[in-house]
This record gives structure tokens, C-alpha cells and sequence, in this order.
């Protein structure tokens, strides 16, 4: 055999493996024939002798050399085929590509709404959840792909080294390029995003034959958003069908599964109509205009499958695979054996193997698909119905089909590739592909114009190839003709079975590649997990021998699979020939060849124009050819080579010759060289070793001498200061401990006065509540707490005792101190010691070296006398042995002192770390106690600002009432006062919430309670009120009737004829005479005034004393009159001024004449001396009223004197009054103690006022002198226009001049008209409603607002504005907060806004801690002329009394909804009724009743109303935290206080409802917020109803679990727990006391009940704000027209 030439060494073969099928050998000797055993060498290295049948003496195959082996990459590929497409490429006359067209079939649908383990569905869903994040898919309401059913299932929605957003962008491309537009991309992934949405929607069973969709499901709804349609049709066909009979429709339920199933149908479907939609356009856009001359076709469509559970898809698929098989044999085969046929070569036609019995089985008439469409025809019809007929007709008749031996419900259908067992469930229901009309019709009518595109050509005739199976929907090749049949047709048609679509779709298929010329090509998987450089042998021949391709090779092989035609085969092996052989002839020149190479002629065979091979012979030629190319070029390349080589050494020979010449001549001379050199160098050396030793020794000697000096006086020197340092180290230790020992006393002695403080101020409460509550029922009280004495005086022996401990501990912790000084001294004088020691062997060490010295100098006499040599070495020697062993002992001593050293460093180290570590845990324990201290004084703080604004309210009401009783209406005319406004709140917040510190906390107490406490001051301040009142209506009486004689005056000179002259003089002369007595009464004012606040009574001059405030306003009110005054002054001299400048110009010309003439008639009449006589008299009258006037003010003066010096007695007798009551109890003492704090910070306030007042005065001052300088301007100006002609002011009218002004940017503040203040504060606060503003406008605008009309206030350096706005607008909100309190709108609303203001005012402060967030614009809007830091504090102090308020509207709100342990929110736990108990009964229905779903929406609707007013995060927490501390706490009171809710079931009850809680805290991102921890004693209260309670462990576990709960709280639970159910039982006395024992060294509140009213303190984090103030607009909707933006 010609072929065995090739098995030679080297030559790779296949060898037959049982397991792997076959392995790579390789050949390590050549094979000569007649050899029985091949040696061969396995790739994993072993050696093996391979025996060859004796009959046959087959070789085995040979395998291909390494280059033709390719690489096994599959990093990049992808087995998932989703559907069949056939492509045609098509070409015009050029063979130029034109246009293309696809057709696609077997869309797999059934992966839209399943996907098998490790699988995903269609890549398109998860690029989309990854790109959700776009603005342009927020509408899509997408998130992750494990939310979605749809994309959930397979288990891995992220494959490696794949980026789904990146993809989604190409996607994207791809579209565009194709030529869908924007708005169909948006279109198609909407109608994506409703599949995703569609797969979430639930089911609920109402019955087994009905079920329903929950209400407002979210799923839904979204996909009924994004489809357009409405939401209770498609709810409700989804849940029914409509069956329609000959005479009646009706409309069905469906079961929950019916209803699932119908779900993914119409996913399925939309999905389907959705991928036509797009082949169409993409065929559209592929479209050529250019007529068609050939075309390629590529169809691409899965292959044959089997896998562990094989249903109807897979069916389906083999089907189609035995169909393209059967296709491909006859092909294949076929064309084959015709080439043989037309070279006319001898050749016996072969058998192969044909399908068509299988395709029989399958698609024949009463075949297994005939069986399931006829058993889906039926009514009753079911999978195990259709499998019986299956076997009754194919069982034991076609040897194709089988039954498994343990199933009745699966069938075997052996195909051409492999046997595989199909289970019959499911393939009724998918061959039925059930999709409702109903819900067809739905979309239909949706208003998304893209969908009803979707579903338009169903109204067609539909192909057969309309679906197929797993939903693959193919296009068919010839078009559809529009239907013209009866109506109901489409239905009809829609309803034709998916296995019958599938059967035409195949036969439409096999006609398309019948009418072509087809060519193969099979892929084949390395592996199933598509891992890269991995093959598996097994999986790669079982895929080959299902894909025929094995069955192909065994025909191939047995023909001739080689051929050449017989130009190619002279032109590959002419090599081979000779030049002799070599014939004109050149098929008889290949023939003479052939014949010579190859000896059996069976090998080859001749055609007409080809040259046919047996397997293996055209590598045999290779073969040949390879060795003879192979010999001719080593000839070549070995004659090349010995020329070259040859070449090469002559070239080296001659290069190497000169070089030896030269460098002998070169060594040489260099030899030469190096004699002379050396020569000389030994001379210069033996001279230059001779200096550098004597140099060298003299410098040894001198630098001796020196570092001896320096030695000695560096070792002098630091004992010095050695001895210097100690000195001052101990003068530093004695001071250090002296300044720490008074240190250490003065903070024990300021910590026992605070624990002083705090006992007795505790004391005094307790005190002060138990009169009170003697006062107001001694003998009930009594009854109800009698022992309670006792218990005091228990408590306060307790008390006695833990003193005597602490003072104790103190007196250990003293003595600790004093023996810890001792010993660290004690170890300081065995440091000084040791010390001293060392220096001694220093001392040693210097005397070694002084003998040292004198050896030195006996070894030169030793030099200088030869006769005493011997004795003095003798000596010398004696002496250095004794020097040598005292320096030795000297080192011992000095290296035990070094380790005693080292031992006491080491404990005095580690002395001082354990010192250091307990100090630090000191520290951290005090720093925990200071940050508890720190709490509980903010607690005490916003508790006392709470009372505090509750006595301002209390205090309002009051003043109204006073109001109301003083302002009864009087005959006569009143003048009301339009401008007050209360400017106390920015002083008096300190000294009220001073005064309020010992008020009781709860807001419900009457006020009628602290009657007895105040009521004689009470009495004489609304005493002096009315005093004063009538006093300022006296004033004002007054101030009115000079008023009406004022006018009465004008009238009467305007009665009198015009007097030129005359009448201008009276006029300025009235004008300074009003001016001057304007400034007087100005003067006496502001004296009055001073002279009250230099008062010393804080009950009278307190801020917020009554009679201050009725004398404030009336001193307010009276320099407002003057001002009014003042401002009347300046109107009447700009008259004057125009009257002049009306006169002067008509009357320039003849003003001479005309006075000569009115003097001439002045004289006729005898006026003149009349005029005269009537100037005197009107200057007397109003010299009389002028005195008159001043004596009135002096007497009102000395009266308002008087009455300050009786309030200065008042305060004596007041002081005398403290006096007396220092010499009363601690407890009475406490409080006069705190009126005299009060009393010091009232001073401090009314000094504080008094400065402030003084710069108000400069200011004023400065203010009219610029008016005053305006006005000089202003008639300069006049004064220039007088030297116009007179002619020119007739004629020519004085027009207004518009002045353009330059554009410029907003500087981000507000500016508004003084007078305007009030309705500012009007439409911005009283009158807005939060709603609006919450929904519409930016949130905290209010806040924005009213900082940005501060800002313009602070620009112009309006003192008072700036104070008038910031009271009018905290006095604006707390009038809101008193009218709509009990709104949870409003109070979050203004909250928000408070804060907001707050931090605006902290941002734009100019300090640089508040700073750091701003961007350099915010900082140029910063307040450049006042420090507003008092008024932060008060709007601190309003934000905290929003913020109680707002926990009282919430508190109100939740405490009728708390029904946490009265609803059942796991139904049917509860249903036991304990024994011997009754459930409670309401008298309100069922209804009526809240249950958690009703606490989980509250909560809800306060946090989106929070949320909306943009109130700040941290807030929000506490607010949060706050709410669910009431839940916890009511909840709790209420199952201590009920036995009936202490069991088992009513603990996983409350348990789960909490949990519910905490979902919703999650939901809303607030589980840091500490919300979750005020529900600890609820949890725990749960778990103790719910955990055992029998044993020593048990209790052990109880203990150590109920941490949050007092001792009282879980005996009482104990106590009170009762077993609902036999498997119950209670808890025993023994076991409580046992958990009684356990917990009594516990040190916790006696109290049982929490307290539900307390509230925890907050605070107000710092948080700026980004907005840009100078963007910021104003809506018209606020009524702010008057407001301009600067």
C-alpha cells in the first residue's frame, strides 16, 4: 500500500479510545510493511506499542499536521439560537450588491416568559435595565434585571466581559442606521418595557375556578401607562374569556394558572407581532430599487436537541432537523455518485440511510401531530388522553416509537441522530398557543399609535407560517392577499394550532432550498459550557453523528473524496517527472506518471477530466513531492553555504594577521614604558612615605592632645548639666503635681457642687409638686398615696447611703493617688541612684585613661635609660594585668547597672501605659456622660422652650383680655396706634426661659395652678397697666387737642385775605417754632425713656413685664407721633420753598410796583399798623401755648418721676422680701435663688437695650442729617433755577425726564417699601397656603424671600428694618402655628421654612465655618453691616417650638391608629379566645377601625408632605425617629395594661407587624435614623411572649435578651401572659422569681409604663443651600407685586 510511506517517524495518528473516542499519537518509528505493532507516544507522554489487526492490517487514520489544526477560542461565541432567519443577498448584472431581504422562522417565544437554568431570555430586556438610568428612559419605570420575572428565572442576568449598556448603545446605532427613527425606537422599547412590567402581574384566587388581579397593582397600572389602555379592561380580561355559542355570548372566570398562562400567551404574542414589526422595516430599509439579476441565500437555523426533560419545543425542532437531514442526504449523496457518473468511472451505486419513516411518524396522517391537533379539538382533551392514543396507534407498530418502561405520560421517538424521550405535559397547552381575542382587542384600541400597527395585519388572512412552535413566527416567502371570506375568518384562522403552522412553515421551507443549490456548513460546540481552549471529545462525535456528518465521511470514504483535473495535477507534481517523461499529451504525460508513483491501481481512477483518489493518496503525493523539493534544496543551500563559509575565513585570516602585528608592536613599547615608570616611582615613594609618616605621626600627636581637652571638658560640661536639668525637673514635677492636685480637687469639689445642684434642684420639684398637689386635694391625695412617706424616706436613705459609698470611693480613690506618688518616687530615688553609679564608673573609666597617660610616659624613659628597662617593663606589665582586671570588674558592675536600669524603665513604662489606659477609659466614660448630660440639658432646654411659648400664649391671651377690658369705647375721638409691633422677643428669649425652668412639662395643666404662686404681682402689675393706660389716654387727649387747635389756627389764616410779605414770615416763623418744639418734646421723650430702663425693678422693667411693655408702647407710639411731626415739618418748609418759587418767577419783573402799590393801598386803609398789631398777638398766643405746653410735659415728667420712685420702693421691699427668704428651707431658697437669676439677666437685657437704643439715635442722626443734606441739594438746585427767564418757566411746562438705565445682574436681594412690611408678612405668612407652595413653587421660597428683603435691609444699613421684618416675621409664623396648629401641613410647612431661613442666615453670615459650601458668588451675598446671631438663636428656639408642635399634631394624628395588638395581620393566629377571658367589643363597626395598612399609609403621607416641603434630611430622621418611639411606647402601655393581648400568638402578631414597620424604614432609606432602636422594648416584649419559659436557661436567655425592658416591664409580662391553646402553659412563680433574682442587680427605672409623651431633643444640622439667590422669581400667585428684585 503506497499510502503506508507516510506512517513514518514524527507522523501524527488517531488512535480509538473507549472513553474519550479517540486520542493523538505520534509516530517515534518509521513503519515498514510487515511490521505487527506501531511505537507510539501519547500527548500526555506515555509510550505505547499499538498491535494492528492481522487480517485487515488497517494503519490508523492519520491526523492532520499542526498547521492545519485551529485554534479552539470561544470567548466570543454563543450558542443560543433564538430563531431561523434566511437571508438573500442580491446582485445586479455586475455581481455588485444591491439590496437584501430576510425571512425569518422558528422565533423561539417561549423565551420571553421562561428561561431555563443559566440562560437568559432575548439580550434586548437586559440592555434596557441597564440603561434605565437614562433621562430618556425614565418614563420606561425600569430598574434592575432581578426585579423582573421576565429576566430573573435563568439565574444569570450578567454575562462575563459583557457591558449591556454599551450594547444598548450599538443597538441604538443599528436602529438609526436602518432607519427607524427616534420616536419608534422610543416606541419599540416602550412596548419592551410593558413585556417586563406584564410578567410581574400577580394573581390572587378567589376560588379555584376564579381569581383576580389585586387592586391599584403597580405592574399593571405601569403597563397600562405605557400601552396606553385602560386599566380595569385589561384587569379584567385577564382574568376572564369570552365563550361565544350560536346564540348567546358569555363571559367566563379563569383559574389563576389559566389566567397565568393567558399572561405569558399575550406576552409572547406582543413580543412575536413586535419582531415582525421590525423585520419588516428592516427589509424595508434593505430594499433595492435596482432590479435583481442572482441572488445568495444563507439560512441560518438551529440544530437537533435532547436534553434531560425534552417537551414540545424540542419536538418540534427534531422535526424540522429530520426534515433539513433528509434534504441534506439526498443532496449530498446524490450529487456525488452524479460526478461519478459524468467522469464514466466504474463505480456501484451505494445505499444510505433514509429518514422519511421518522418524518412519517411525525407529520403522516394519524401521525403525532394529527393525534394532538385532534385531541386539541376536544373538549375534555388532556395530555394523558393524547399519550393512550399515541400508544394505541404507534405501540408495537412503528419500530420508531417506544414507551419508557416507568412513565405513562412521555413517549421515545428514535431520530436519525439519537433516541429521545419526549414527556407529553404541556403539549396540549402549547400547541393550543391560547392567546384571548379580548385582550387583542384591548391593545387595539390603545391610544400608543405603534401598537395597534402591531396587531393590524391580524385582520388579515394570516399565512400558515403565521406561528410556529415555542411561538416562532416566520414570514412566509409568497405574500398574503387580503381576506374577503365571512366574518370570523381571522379567528378562524388565528385559531389554527402552533403544530400545524409549524408543519406548513417546513414544507414552505424545504421548497425554498429545493429550488437552490444548497452548500453545508455544521458547527460543531467544543463544549456545553462555552468555557475557552476546551474540547470534549464525547460531545463533539455525538454532535457529528447526529448531524450525518459521520455517515457522509463513511460514503465519502468508500468512493474517491480526491480528485484532481489533469492541468492541476501536472502543474502540482511536475516536479516529480522527468524531463523525458514530459509528453505534448499532458493527460497521457499525468497517466505514465501516475503509474510509476502509485503501484495499485485500485488507488486511482481515470475520468474524462479529472483524476479520481482513494483516501490517503493525494497526501502520499505530498508527500513525495515534499521530499524531492526537500533534497533539492539542501543541494542548494549546502553550495551556498561553503562559498559563503570560505569566503568569511579568508576575510578573518588577513584582519587577524595585521591585528597581531600591530599590537605586538604596541605591548612593546608600553613594556618599555612601565620599566622607566617604574623606576622612578620607587625613588618618589621612598620619599613621599618618609614625609607622610612623619606627618602622619605629628598629627597623631597633636589631634591626641586636643580630643583629650575637648573629652574632659565635654564630660565636665555635661555632668553640669546633667546636675542642672534634674535641679529644674524637679522644681517643674513639684509645681506640675502642686497645679494637677488642685486641678484634680477643684473638679471633685465643682462636680460634688453640680451633684449638690442637681439633688436639691430635684428635691425642689419633687417639693414644689407635692405642695401643689396638697393644694389641690390633700385629703384624695392622701387616700391614694398612703406609705408614700415612708417610701420618700426609704428613697431617701437610699440616697444617704449611695452618698456615704460615693464618699467613700472618693476617699479610696485618694488613697490610690497617694501611695501611686510614693511609689513613683520611691522609683525616682532608685533612678537617681543607679544614676550616681553610672557616674562613678564614668569616674573609673577616666582614671584608666590617666594611667594610660603614664604608662605612655614610661615607655619613653623605658627609651631614654637602657639600665632600668627590665624592671620598669616588669612593672609596667604588673600594673596593666591590675588596670585590665579593674576595668573589667568595672564593666561587669557597669552592664548589672545597665539591666537594673533597663528592668526599672520597663515598669515604670509599663506603669505609666496602665495608668495611661485607665486614664483613657476614664476619659471615654466621662466623655459618654457628658454626651448623656449633654442630651438631657438640650431635653431640658426645648422643654423648657416649650413651657415658655405655652406662657407666651398664655401671656397673649391675657394681654387680649386686658385689651379688651381697657379698650372699652369712651365718648370722644381715639386715636388707635397703626404702627406697634413687639420688638421684646429678640431680648427677653434667655431671661423667660430662665423664669420657666421650673415650670411643670405637660402643656394640658391649667394655668389657673400657678395662681397662688404669682398672684399678688399679677394684681399689682395689671394695677399700674391701667395706670399707665390712663396716663397714655391723657397723653393722647392731649395730643389730639392740640392737634384741633393747630388746625383750628391753619383754618383761620386761611380765612384771612393773602398777605405776601406778612403771610411768609408767619409761615417760617410757625415752621421753626414747630421745629423747635418738636425737638423738645423729642428730648423730654428720650429722658422719660432712659430714666425707665435705668430702673433696677425686674417685676416693672423687665422685658417682659407687663407695665414695660404698656409704657414701651406708649413711649413707641408718642416718638412715632413725632416723627409724623417732623415729616409734617419738612412738607410744610417744601411748600414754603414752592410758594416762593411760584411767587418770585410771575412777579420778577413788576415785583417793585406792585409792592409800591399794595403799600400805597396798605396806607390808604390804615392796614399796616392793623398787620402789625396782629403779628404781635400771634406771636404772644404761641409764646402763652408754647409755656403752657412745656409746663404740661414737665408736670407729666415729674409725675412719671414719681411714679419710677415707688417702683424703686417696690424693688427695696422686693429685695427685703429675698432677704427673708434666704432664711427659709433649701427648698424655697432654690427658687429665690433663681429670681435673683432672673433679676441679672433682666439688668444685663436692659443694658444690652439701652447700647442698643444709643447706636439706634446715632444712626436716626446721621439719617437726617443726609435728608437734611438731600435738601440743601434739592434747593440749590431751586436756586439755579431762578436765573431762567420767567418767560421760558410761562410757557414752557416742566416735563418729567425719562432716564434710561444700564441693565444689570440681580444681586439677589428684595427691595419693599417700609409701609409695605405688613402686607408682606401678610401675603407671604398669614394668608399663604402650604399646599400650593409645596406643589407648585421651589421649596422653602418663603424662607428664600424673606432672607433676600433682609439682604437689601442689611445693604442699606437699615438697623431698624432689619429688626421691624425679623420680629414681624416670627411674630407672622407664631400666629400661623396659633391659628392652624393642629394641621400637619402647616406645621411641616413652616418648619421647613424656619429652618431653611436658618440656615440662610448661618450661609450668608460671613463666618468662615459656615462658608466652606459656598461658591464665590454665595459669597459675595454675604451680610456686610450686622451680626444676626441673636436673632439665629431665636429662630433656633421658634424651629424647636415648630418642631414640639409639629409631635404633638403627629402624637394626635397616630394615637387613634395605633391598633397594632387589636388588628390581625396574619390572619387566624388570634383566633383562639384565651380561657376565662373575654375579647373586647367596640361599639364602632369594623370599618371604622384602623389596622396597620392604615398607620403604613400615614406614615407614608407625613413623609411625602415632609418630603415635598424640602424639609431637611436629618430632620425628617428625627421626626421619623420620633413618630415610631410613640408607636413603640402607646403599643407597649397598652399590653402591659391588657392580659387579654399577653399570649403567644398576640407576640408573633405584634412581632410581624413590626417587621412591617422596618420594611417600610428600609423602603424609605431611614434605618440609620434611629427609628428602629425606640421599637427595642416593643421587639423585645414580643419576643418574651413568644421564647420558653421553663428553665434555668430559659431565663438565662430572657435576661440577657431583654435588655431595652425594665424589671418591672418583664415581670408584669410574665405575670400577665395566659396560654390560648392547650399546648401552652403558664408561667410559673418560681420561674418570675428566678428572673426577679437574675435581674436584681440590674439598675433600671421602677417605672412600668414608658412615657409617650416625651420627646426627644433635636437639633438643626447646618445644611446650605446650592440655590443661587439672584435666580430666583417670584410668582405672581404670591400678591408680592410690590416687591422689586435688585
Amino acid at each position: 500500500m503506497a499510502a503506508s510511506e507516510l506512517y513514518t517517524k514524527y507522523a501524527r495518528v488517531w488512535i480509538p479510545d473507549p472513553e474519550e473516542v479517540w486520542k493523538s499519537a505520534e509516530l517515534l518509528k518509521d513503519y515498514k510493511p510487515g511490521d505487527k505493532v506501531l511505537q507510539l507516544r501519547l500527548e500526555d507522554g506515555k509510550d505505547l506499542e499499538y498491535s494492528l489487526d492481522p487480517k485487515t492490517k488497517e494503519l490508523p487514520p492519520l491526523r492532520n499536521p499542526d498547521i492545519l489544526v485551529g485554534e479552539n477560542d470561544l470567548t466570543a461565541l454563543s450558542y443560543l439560537s433564538r430563531f431561523g432567519k434566511y437571508i438573500e443577498i442580491g446582485f445586479d448584472k455586475r455581481y455588485r450588491i444591491i439590496g437584501a431581504n430576510m425571512r425569518t422562522y422558528l422565533l423561539e417565544k417561549s423565551r420571553v416568559v421562561f428561561q431555563a437554568e443559566e440562560e437568559r431570555n432575548y439580550h434586548i430586556f437586559y440592555q434596557l435595565c441597564a440603561s434605565a438610568a437614562l433621562p430618556e428612559f425614565k418614563t420606561l419605570r425600569l430598574g434592575n434585571a432581578n426585579y423582573f420575572h421576565y429576566t430573573k428565572q435563568g439565574g444569570s442576568p450578567v454575562i462575563d466581559g459583557v457591558d449591556d449598556a454599551k450594547e444598548m448603545v450599538n443597538t441604538r446605532q443599528a436602529c438609526t442606521l436602518l432607519g427607524i427613527s427616534d420616536s419608534y425606537q422610543m416606541g419599540i422599547f416602550r412596548i419592551l418595557a410593558g413585556i417586563l412590567h406584564l410578567g410581574n402581574v400577580e394573581f390572587a384566587s378567589r376560588d379555584s375556578d376564579s381569581c383576580t388581579v389585586p387592586p391599584k397593582h403597580e405592574p399593571l397600572t405601569i403597563f397600562c401607562d405605557l400601552m396606553g389602555v385602560e386599566y380595569e379592561e385589561m384587569s379584567h380580561w385577564l382574568c376572564h374569556r369570552k365563550l361565544a355559542t350560536a346564540t348567546e355570548t358569555y363571559i367566563k372566570p379563569i383559574s389563576k394558572l389559566h389566567a397565568i398562562n393567558a399572561r405569558d400567551a399575550l406576552a409572547k404574542h406582543i413580543y412575536a407581532n413586535l419582531f415582525n414589526w421590525i423585520v419588516d422595516h428592516v427589509n424595508k430599509a434593505l430594499h433595492a430599487t435596482v432590479k435583481q439579476h442572482s441572488f445568495i441565500g444563507v439560512l441560518d437555523i438551529y440544530g437537533f436537541e435532547t436534553f434531560e426533560i425534552n417537551s414540545f419545543e424540542q419536538f418540534c425542532i427534531n422535526y424540522a432537523n429530520e426534515k433539513l437531514q433528509q434534504q441534506f442526504n439526498m443532496h449530498v449523496f446524490k450529487l456525488e455518485q452524479e460526478e461519478y457518473m459524468k467522469e464514466q468511472i466504474p463505480w456501484t451505486l451505494i445505499d444510505f440511510y433514509d429518514n422519511q419513516p421518522c418524518i412519517n411518524l411525525i407529520e403522516a396522517k394519524m401521525g403525532v401531530l394529527d393525534l394532538l391537533d385532534e385531541e386539541c379539538k376536544m373538549p375534555k382533551g388532556s395530555d394523558d388522553s393524547w399519550a393512550q392514543k399515541l400508544y394505541n396507534t404507534h405501540l408495537n407498530k412503528c419500530a420508531l416509537f417506544e414507551k419508557p418502561r416507568m412513565s405513562n405520560k412521555a413517549f421515545i421517538i428514535k431520530h436519525f441522530a439519537d433516541k429521545v424521550e419526549y414527556q407529553c405535559e404541556g403539549f396540549l397547552e402549547k400547541n393550543k398557543d391560547t392567546v384571548y381575542e379580548e385582550q387583542i382587542r384591548v391593545l387595539k384600541s390603545s391610544k400608543f399609535k405603534l401598537l395597534p400597527e402591531l396587531f393590524q395585519d391580524e385582520e388579515k388572512v394570516l399565512s400558515p407560517t403565521s406561528a410556529t412552535p415555542s411561538g416562532r413566527v416566520p414570514l412566509s416567502r409568497m405574500p398574503v392577499k387580503p381576506a374577503k371570506a365571512r366574518p370570523g375568518q381571522a379567528s378562524k384562522e388565528h385559531k389554527k394550532t402552533v403544530g400545524h403552522q409549524f408543519r406548513n412553515s417546513l414544507h414552505l421551507l424545504m421548497e425554498t432550498l429545493n429550488a437552490t443549490t444548497p452548500h453545508y456548513v455544521r458547527c460543531i460546540k467544543p463544549n456545553d459550557f462555552k468555557f475557552p481552549f476546551t474540547f470534549d471529545e464525547k460531545r463533539a462525535v455525538q454532535q457529528l453523528r447526529a448531524c450525518g456528518v459521520l455517515e457522509t465521511i463513511r460514503i465519502s470514504a468508500a468512493g474517491f473524496p480526491s480528485r484532481w483535473t489533469y492541468q492541476e495535477f501536472f502543474s502540482r507534481y511536475r516536479v516529480l517527472m522527468k524531463q523525458r517523461d514530459v509528453l505534448g499529451d499532458r493527460k497521457q504525460t499525468c497517466k505514465n506518471v501516475l503509474e510509476k508513483l502509485i503501484q495499485d491501481k485500485d488507488k486511482y481512477q481515470f475520468g474524462k477530466t479529472k483524476i479520481f483518489f482513494r483516501a490517503g493518496q493525494v497526501a502520499y503525493l505530498e508527500k513525495i513531492r515534499a521530499d524531492k523539493l526537500r533534497a533539492a534544496c539542501i543541494r542548494i543551500q549546502k553550495t551556498i553555504r561553503g562559498w559563503l563559509m570560505r569566503k568569511k575565513y579568508m576575510r578573518m585570516r588577513k584582519a587577524a594577521i595585521t591585528i597581531q602585528r600591530h599590537v605586538r608592536g604596541y605591548q612593546a613599547r608600553c613594556y618599555a614604558k612601565f620599566l622607566r615608570r617604574t623606576r622612578a616611582a620607587i625613588t618618589i615613594q621612598k620619599f613621599q612615605r618618609m614625609y607622610v609618616v612623619r606627618k602622619r605621626y605629628q598629627c597623631m600627636r597633636d589631634a591626641t592632645i586636643a580630643l583629650q581637652a575637648l573629652l574632659r571638658g565635654y564630660m565636665v560640661r555635661n555632668k553640669y548639666q546633667m546636675m542642672l536639668r534634674e535641679h529644674k525637673s524637679v522644681v517643674i514635677q513639684k509645681h506640675v503635681r502642686g497645679w494637677l492636685a488642685r486641678r484634680r480637687y477643684r473638679r471633685t469639689l465643682r462636680a460634688v457642687v453640680y451633684l449638690q445642684c442637681c439633688y436639691r434642684r430635684m428635691m425642689a420639684k419633687r417639693e414644689l409638686k407635692k405642695l401643689k398637689i396638697e393644694a389641690r386635694s390633700v385629703e384624695r391625695y392622701k387616700k391614694l398615696h398612703i406609705g408614700l412617706e415612708n417610701k420618700i424616706m426609704q428613697l431617701q436613705r437610699k440616697i444617704d447611703e449611695q452618698n456615704k459609698e460615693y464618699k467613700s470611693l472618693l476617699e479610696k480613690m485618694n488613697n490610690l493617688e497617694i501611695t501611686y506618688s510614693t511609689e513613683t518616687e520611691k522609683l525616682r530615688n532608685d533612678v537617681e541612684r543607679l544614676r550616681m553609679s553610672e557616674e562613678e564608673a564614668k569616674n573609673a573609666t577616666n582614671r584608666v585613661l590617666s594611667l594610660q597617660e603614664e604608662i605612655a610616659k614610661l615607655r619613653k624613659e623605658l627609651h631614654q635609660t637602657q639600665s632600668e628597662k627590665k624592671s620598669i617593663e616588669e612593672w609596667a606589665d604588673k600594673y596593666k594585668h591590675e588596670t585590665e582586671q579593674l576595668v573589667s570588674e568595672l564593666k561587669e558592675q557597669n552592664s548589672l547597672l545597665k539591666t537594673e536600669k533597663e528592668d526599672l524603665n520597663r515598669r515604670i513604662h509599663d506603669q505609666a501605659r496602665e495608668i495611661t489606659e485607665s486614664m483613657e477609659k476614664k476619659l471615654v466614660e466621662e466623655m459618654k456622660q457628658l454626651e448623656l448630660d449633654l442630651n438631657d440639658e438640650r431635653l431640658r432646654y426645648q422643654n423648657l422652650l416649650n413651657e415658655f411659648s405655652r406662657l407666651e400664649e398664655r401671656y397673649d391671651d391675657l394681654k387680649d383680655e386686658m385689651n379688651l377690658m381697657v379698650s372699652i369705647p369712651k365718648p370722644g375721638h381715639k386715636r388707635t396706634d397703626s404702627t406697634h409691633s413687639s420688638n421684646e422677643s429678640e431680648y427677653t428669649f434667655s431671661s423667660e426661659i430662665t423664669e420657666a425652668e421650673d415650670l411643670p412639662l405637660r402643656m394640658e395643666e391649667p394655668s389657673e395652678k400657678k395662681a397662688a404662686l404669682d398672684m399678688s404681682l399679677f394684681l399689682k402689675l395689671q394695677k399700674r397697666v391701667s395706670e399707665l393706660e390712663q396716663e397714655k389716654q391723657s397723653l393722647q387727649d392731649e395730643l389730639d387737642r392740640k392737634e384741633e387747635q393747630a388746625l383750628r389756627a391753619k383754618a383761620k389764616e386761611e380765612e384771612r385775605p393773602p398777605i405776601r410779605g406778612a403771610e411768609l414770615e408767619y409761615e417760617s416763623l410757625k415752621r421753626q417754632e414747630l421745629e423747635s418744639e418738636n425737638k423738645k418734646l423729642k428730648n423730654e421723650l428720650n429722658e422719660l425713656q432712659k430714666a425707665l430702663t435705668e430702673t433696677r425693678a425686674p417685676e416693672v422693667t423687665a422685658p417682659g413685664a407687663p407695665a414695660y411693655r404698656v409704657l414701651l408702647d406708649q413711649l413707641t407710639s408718642v416718638s412715632e407721633e413725632l416723627e409724623v411731626r417732623k415729616e409734617e415739618v419738612l412738607i410744610l418748609r417744601s411748600q414754603l420753598v414752592s410758594q416762593k418759587e411760584a411767587i418770585q418767577p410771575k412777579h420778577t419783573m413788576t415785583d417793585a410796583t406792585i409792592l409800591l402799590e399794595d403799600v400805597q393801598k396798605m396806607k390808604d386803609k390804615g392796614e399796616i399798623a392793623q398787620a402789625y398789631i396782629g403779628l404781635k398777638e400771634t406771636n404772644r398766643l404761641l409764646e402763652s401755648q408754647l409755656q403752657s405746653q412745656k409746663k404740661s410735659h414737665e408736670n407729666e415728667l415729674e409725675s412719671l418721676r414719681g411714679e419710677i420712685q415707688s417702683l424703686k420702693e417696690e424693688n427695696n421691699r422686693q429685695q427685703q422680701l429675698l432677704a427673708q427668704n434666704l432664711q427659709l428651707p433649701p427648698e424655697a431658697r432654690i427658687e429665690a435663688s433663681l429670681q435673683h437669676e432672673i433679676t441679672r439677666l433682666t439688668n444685663e437685657n436692659l443694658d444690652l437695650m439701652e447700647q442698643l437704643e444709643k447706636q439706634d439715635k446715632t444712626v436716626r442722626k446721621l439719617k437726617k442729617q443726609l435728608k437734611v443734606f438731600a435738601k440743601k441739594i434739592g434747593e440749590l438746585e431751586v436756586g439755579q433755577m431762578e436765573n431762567i427767564s420767567p418767560g421760558q418757566i410761562i410757557d414752557e411746562p416742566i416735563r418729567p425726564v425719562n432716564i434710561p438705565r444700564k441693565e444689570k445682574d440681580f444681586q439677589g436681594m428684595l427691595e419693599y417699601k417700609k409701609e409695605d412690611e405688613q402686607k408682606l408678612v401678610k401675603n407671604l405668612i398669614l394668608e399663604l397656603k402650604p399646599r400650593g407652595v409645596a406643589v407648585n413653587l421651589i421649596p422653602g421660597l418663603p424662607a428664600y424671600i424673606l432672607f433676600m428683603c433682609v439682604r437689601h435691609a442689611d445693604y442699606l444699613n437699615d438697623d431698624q428694618k432689619v429688626r421691624s421684618l425679623l420680629t414681624s416675621t416670627i411674630n407672622g409664623i407664631k400666629k400661623v402655628l396659633k391659628k392652624r396648629g393642629d394641621d400637619f401641613e402647616t406645621v411641616s410647612f413652616w418648619l421647613s421654612n424656619t429652618c431653611r431661613f436658618l440656615h440662610c442666615l448661618k450661609q450668608y453670615s460671613g463666618e468662615e465655618g459656615f462658608m466652606k459650601h459656598n461658591t464665590p458668588r454665595q459669597n459675595e451675598h454675604c451680610l456686610t453691616n450686622f451680626d444676626l446671631a441673636e436673632y439665629r438663636q431665636v429662630l433656633s428656639d421658634l424651629a424647636i417650638q415648630i418642631y414640639q408642635q409639629l409631635v404633638r399634631v403627629l402624637e394626635n394624628i397616630l394615637q387613634p391608629m395605633i391598633g397594632m395588638l387589636e388588628h390581625e395581620t396574619i390572619q387566624g393566629v388570634s383566633g383562639v379566645k384565651p380561657t376565662g377571658l373575654r375579647k373586647r367589643t367596640s361599639s364602632i363597626a369594623d370599618e371604622g377601625t384602623y389596622t396597620l395598612d392604615s398607620i403604613i399609609r400615614q406614615l407614608n403621607s407625613f413623609h411625602s408632605v415632609m418630603c415635598q416641603h424640602g424639609m431637611d434630611p436629618e430632620l425628617i430622621k428625627q421626626v421619623v425617629k420620633q413618630m415610631f418611639y410613640i408607636i413603640g411606647a402607646v403599643t407597649l402601655n397598652n399590653l402591659l395594661l391588657r392580659k387579654d393581648m399577653c399570649s403567644w400568638s398576640k407576640g408573633m402578631q405584634i412581632r410581624y407587624n413590626v417587621s412591617q414597620l422596618e420594611e417600610w424604614l428600609r423602603d424609605k432609606n431611614l434605618m440609620n435614623s434611629g427609628a428602629k432602636e425606640t421599637l427595642e422594648p416593643l421587639i423585645q416584649a414580643a419576643q418574651l411572649l413568644q421564647v420558653k419559659k421553663k428553665t434555668d436557661e430559659d431565663a438565662e436567655a430572657i435576661c440577657s435578651m431583654c435588655n431595652a425592658l425594665t424589671t418591672a416591664q418583664i415581670v408584669k409580662v410574665l405575670n400577665l401572659y395566659t396560654p390560648v391553646n392547650e399546648f401552652e402553659e403558664r408561667v410559673l412563680v418560681s420561674f418570675i422569681r428566678t428572673i426577679q433574682v437574675r435581674l436584681r442587680d440590674r439598675k433600671d427605672s421602677p417605672q412600668l409604663l414608658m412615657d409617650a409623651k416625651h420627646i426627644f431633643p433635636v437639633t438643626f444640622p447646618f445644611n446650605p443651600s446650592s440655590l443661587a439667590l439672584e435666580t430666583i422669581q417670584i410668582p405672581a400667585s404670591l400678591g408680592l407685586g410690590f416687591i422689586s428684585r435688585v
